[in-house]
């Protein structure tokens, strides 16, 4: 591609650096399944074919020395590294486990929380044992029940992942490791049963959800999108899923994306990058030492997410300085006027950055997935209010003690 500046006309500017807290490291460039959507193998950007297969010892002297230098320079007291592929356990669970004791060597006193997200087709038990000893937390990728998870996520032969997958879910559920079980990542099919993906997902014993949007932009819309004609197909899913989640007596797991928007709702800021405006804290590091923006960039175009820079040359503060970097830390003002002007821009955050990408106009546009996410918060805010009206409260008392009690 590669873009730029976010948008034309973007100015970058010299304000202070905003530290950057997580660091996605990819130590593995290949896998073992040919998800369909994968947004590293199979959309706009195949730069991983030049990447090496695995993250060389040097590679991480590196990273753990330039986390280091951040942290010092932000007076930072933690940081997280995420463990990801491809898929990382092609690695094993020595590399990871090396990798992980080399970054908190490098980096103490520093405090590390460490997590590796995988497909789940390699995690063992034993594997699983060594890597919550190392004190490193799994995720585990999965789309449903069978059928939906077979939609998209098969190994290249065709044949299914879901035994495989679905078997690390109930092994991370075992006493001694269900502590260190993140839970599952499940990308929203609407080929599939919404309450089916649901019901399998809670007898799998899961702990946590979050729901994912298949990764799209205007240039290439999402799978049976209704952007043109007003349609919200992402929403009429998630939401039953949403209501039998809300309306349970206890709750059943932790859903990521159901509970920030809520918070959001409350008038709370933290959240993870698909939704409000606080500013980006994250950066992916390749293979071979090179930093990327978030990986949902490669969604966008060849070279989209890619820095140009490198942790055998540049520092992370090089790195937040960057224009496509700046531009995820100045919240509201990175909204393209319309969103700007909807009751729902400080909980929507315009969505996650790369799904607003129309060529020629940057990323200062409306999510594709903009009536879906107005759709979505509508719905969870006419229920949260209802719920606080039954208690005698409202939805804006609350955001109005969050406001003087930040």
């Amino acid at each position: 591609m590669p873009i730029e500046l976010p948008w034309p006309g973007f100015a970058a500017t010299a304000a202070p650096v905003q530290p950057l807290r997580e660091f996605i490291l990819k130590v593995q460039s290949r896998c073992n399944l040919d998800c369909d959507y994968c947004y590293v193998y199979h959309l706009a950007d195949q730069s991983w074919q030049k990447q090496p297969r695995g993250m060389s010892d040097a590679v991480v002297e590196a990273v753990a020395n330039r986390i280091a230098e951040h942290a010092q320079a932000h007076d930072l007291d933690e940081v997280a590294i995420r463990l990801h592929g491809g898929e990382p356990l092609l690695t094993g669970p020595d590399l990871l486990i090396r990798i992980t004791e080399t970054i908190r060597a490098g980096v103490a006193p520093l405090r590390v929380l460490a997590s590796v997200q995988t497909n789940g087709v390699l995690l063992d038990q034993r594997t699983a044992e060594r890597l919550v000893d190392a004190q490193i937390g799994i995720g585990v990728s999965i789309d449903g029940d069978r059928s939906a998870n077979d939609l998209h996520r098969r190994f290249r032969d065709g044949r299914s992942s879901y035994d495989a997958a679905s078997a690390a879910i109930t092994l991370m559920g075992r006493p001694g490791l269900r502590a260190s079980f993140g839970g599952v990542l499940c990308t929203v099919q609407l080929a599939a049963d919404p309450l089916a993906v649901w019901a399998s997902l809670l007898d799998l014993g899961t702990p946590a959800v979050n729901f994912l949007l298949p990764h799209s932009t205007w240039e290439n819309p999402p799978p049976g999108s209704g952007h043109a004609d007003g349609r919200t197909p992402y929403a009429d899913w998630l939401i039953p899923i949403f209501d039998a989640w809300f309306d349970a007596s206890e709750s059943p797991c932790e859903v990521r994306m159901f509970e920030d928007l809520i918070h959001l709702l409350l008038g709370g800021s933290a959240s993870y990058e698909a939704f409000g405006l606080n500013p980006i804290a994250l950066v992916v590091i390749e293979t071979d030492g090179s930093y990327e923006q978030a990986d949902s960039m490669k969604a966008v175009g060849e070279g989209a997410a890619a820095t140009g820079m490198s942790v055998f040359r540049h520092s992370l503060d090089e790195v937040a300085r960057l224009p496509a970097l700046q531009a995820r830390q100045i919240g509201a003002a990175a909204l393209a006027p319309k969103c700007r002007q909807c009751r729902h821009h400080r909980v929507c955050g315009g969505g996650l950055y790369s799904h607003r990408y129309r060529p020629g106009a940057g990323f200062r546009n409306p999510s594709v997935y903009c009536a879906d996410l107005f759709a979505l918060i509508s719905h969870i805010e006419a229920k949260v209010e209802a719920g606080l009206a039954r208690r005698g409260t409202s939805l804006a008392r609350i955001r109005e003690a969050a406001q003087h009690n930040p």
